[in-house]
């Protein structure tokens, strides 16, 4: 079988390149000029219940809009202006306006708690914020500290005057604040190299750090991301991670700018099945959980069908995943491959109908994709591609290719990319894409960054001859025991949550003799451990029966058979509720707050090394 290369999915495609661009504005400029009437974005108006398309000549006008009311507010070319939305169009027309006048966005995460997010305007000192409804605004405003730089606040959603509690003049509703008078696009002369966002780090210990992206380091990213993933003019993109995000904002938004594909905004994660069967996207990017949860999801109808269905769906999966080798030139050709289309009918086509059906292209990153995981969907045929970045490099780091993909690693660079390893094996970075620098906190610059612009990712990596990245663990999350053995806590706990009836697992044992494990419990797959122990399953209860922490420690060391024998979990507490954004347990990306818990969980901590 011939294997299509990148260059020949890429011929022909009207990418416009980072030199072309120069600019994000410059980007959108260009895109407009040569795809003026092609469909852009699709977007659900709750009023009329329906999806309505934009062509690009209706969002340049829009984008004209947004300006001339910025213009309004005497604003200043390197002015901060912040947006806190879900993805929607008015995200992207006010990112573009507010670029081509020279304005520095600041994305703020709508799960954010108000504490945080304010924090975040104070030191951005931003000057404008754009809000979902009135709402949001009221929160920040009982948090104890005024945001004084703050000289508008305008809402998306249109809001009663009674509502507005203190009368604020400088409060307005989105039909308010534009004009009806429009002037003319502008386009700031400002550089490729000039900042243009300042996206905060998710804290998982302390402060967010301001993150300081150029244009030409978020167009270089995206543009070599399309050198070597196949994105087309004439894909569909559902868009559902936050455009806070730096993987969604890239490539899920300027990647697809540059190549001229169209995005569709899903309405919420809760509707995000119903939204994949309606927009039928052909490329998807997201997180691991997303796929970890419909490999939870998948498992859990199987275990209720038949002997004969589950023996099926295996097969299916032995040998689409053979049939992945074979055409990644590392196995031979196999007899039992000719069984293939049987499978694909019986078993392969109702599982992938759920991704819409004309998926051929998913993209994940953000943290590791356990290997099962990736298996699964890979032997379904689902062409998975796992990457690493971050948000210090704007974001993409590595990548893998559709003729050259490992799941187990995540690739070799990016165009233009440069990895080595430094200090304890931990990846070094350089490239166009790496930050300007942290927004007011010099001190954290130069820890992280070089005199000569090696970016410090504060991972464990290995590199192999191919120069394929395998990351093998986060130097400041290594567990080590009182016996000096080192633990990554991350794979073992992203292995764990293979069992759907886990829904969160943070492994704990620094300095003690042994490991053990608080686990949250998936609430929909509580009842085959409540059949087993015979209990009501308060928390409280199954926090203290030994019934059930052996129980839980067999699924456990199940899911991590193949680790050390040193990595043995002998210990579990069950918590009494989840860990979220809003109790300050999760930040805004849904990265564990480690310590954060392990403070409030003293108590748990102390019962689990008790008499050791």
């Amino acid at each position: 079988m011939k294997t299509t290369t990148t260059t020949e999915l890429n011929s022909g495609e009207d990418i416009i390149s980072a030199e072309i661009a120069r600019t994000l504005d410059g980007l959108f400029r260009e895109r407009v000029r040569r795809s003026p009437q092609k469909i852009a974005y699709q977007d659900y108006k709750p009023s009329n219940k329906t999806w309505c398309e934009y062509t690009w000549a209706q969002v340049e006008g829009q984008v004209a809009r947004y300006q001339t009311a910025l213009s309004q507010e005497s604003f200043v070319p390197g002015d901060r202006v912040a947006v806190m939305s879900k993805n929607c169009l008015d995200w992207v027309i006010f990112d573009q306006a507010a670029l081509g006048l020279g304005l520095i966005v600041v994305p703020l995460y709508t799960a954010d708690r108000a504490e945080n997010a304010a924090y975040i305007l104070r030191d951005s000192g931003a000057k404008l914020l754009l809000l979902e409804e009135l709402s949001q605004w009221h929160a920040f405003s009982e948090t104890h500290d005024p945001i004084d730089s703050l000289l508008r606040i305008v809402t998306i959603m249109q809001f009663e005057k009674i509502a507005n509690k203190n009368n604020e003049d400088r409060v307005l509703s989105l039909c308010d604040w534009l004009p009806e008078k429009v002037k003319k696009i502008q386009h700031s002369d400002h550089g490729p190299h000039s900042l243009a966002t300042i996206m905060y780090t998710s804290g998982t210990s302390g402060r967010p750090k301001g993150v300081m992206l150029s244009h030409n380091n978020l167009l270089t990213n995206a543009y070599s991301c399309l050198q070597i993933v196949p994105v087309r003019e004439n894909d569909l993109f559902l868009s559902f991670l936050p455009l806070s995000h730096t993987f969604e904002r890239t490539i899920g938004y300027y990647l697809p700018l540059m190549s001229g594909a169209t995005v569709a905004y899903a309405r919420s994660i809760q509707q995000l099945p119903e939204d994949l069967m309606v927009i039928q996207p052909t490329v998807l990017v997201s997180v691991p959980r997303i796929y970890e949860r419909i490999h939870a999801a998948i498992y859990t109808k199987l275990a209720e069908k038949s002997v004969l269905s589950n023996r099926l769906f295996n097969l299916a999966i032995k040998i689409g995943y053979s049939r992945f080798e074979y055409q990644q030139k590392r196995e031979s050709w196999q007899i039992f491959h000719l069984l293939w289309p049987l499978l694909e009918k019986l078993v392969v086509r109702a599982i992938m109908g759920k991704f819409g059906g004309r998926l051929r292209l998913a993209m994940t990153g953000g943290a590791p994709l356990s290997a099962e995981v990736s298996r699964t969907f890979i032997g379904l045929g689902l062409p998975l591609l796992q990457g690493y970045g971050m948000t210090e490099s704007s974001p993409v780091v590595c990548t893998n290719r559709i003729d050259n993909n490992m799941p187990a690693g995540v690739g070799a660079p990016i165009p233009d990319v440069e990895v080595k390893l430094g200090e304890n094996n931990a990846l070094l970075i350089r490239g166009p894409n790496v930050m300007l620098g942290y927004w007011n906190n010099i001190s954290a610059t130069k820890t992280t960054l070089t005199s000569d612009g090696w970016l410090n990712s504060g991972d464990m990596a290995s590199i192999d001859k191919m120069g394929r990245v395998t990351i093998t663990g986060r130097l400041k999350e290594i567990i080590v025991l009182s016996n000096g053995e080192k633990v990554p806590p991350i794979d073992m706990e992203t292995a764990i949550l293979r069992d759907p009836l886990f829904e969160q697992v943070m492994l704990i044992g620094e300095g003690r003799p042994y490991l053990s494990a608080l686990v949250v419990l998936n609430s929909r797959n509580q009842e085959s451990l409540s059949t087993e122990t015979v209990l009501s399953l308060g928390s409280s209860l199954l926090a203290k029966n030994q019934k059930t922490e052996k129980i839980i420690l067999e699924r456990i060391a199940h899911q991590i058979r193949d680790f050390p024998g040193y990595a043995k979990i002998r210990r579990v507490a069950v918590m009494p509720e989840p860990w979220t954004v809003e109790n300050d347990m999760l930040t805004p990306t849904l990265k564990l707050k480690r310590t954060r818990v392990m403070d409030r969980y003293q108590i748990e901590v102390k019962r689990l090394y008790e008499g050791h």
